[in-house]
């Protein structure tokens, strides 16, 4: 779906862009020009920005656990 009519952006750029480390509007603004013409996708810009930032998991510590009943 096309977030940005005046640059022709997508959500899909969007999200592309948050999994290349883009983590504001800022750079979004910066790197996609997203915002920078009439400015009314910057809300649903940074709707789609933030939801893909919540729903990217980063795992930072593996443990393994034992299962209960099992013998190591």
């Amino acid at each position: 779906m096309i977030v940005c009519v005046c640059n022709n952006i997508s959500d899909r750029e969007i999200r592309q862009a948050v999994e290349m480390g883009l983590t504001s509007m800022s750079d979004l603004y910066k790197e996609l020009g997203v915002g920078t013409c009439c400015g009314k996708c910057v809300s649903y810009a940074r709707e789609v920005m933030n939801e893909h930032l919540e729903s990217t998991t980063t795992v930072t510590e593996l443990r393994r656990t034992p299962v209960a009943g099992l013998a190591a």
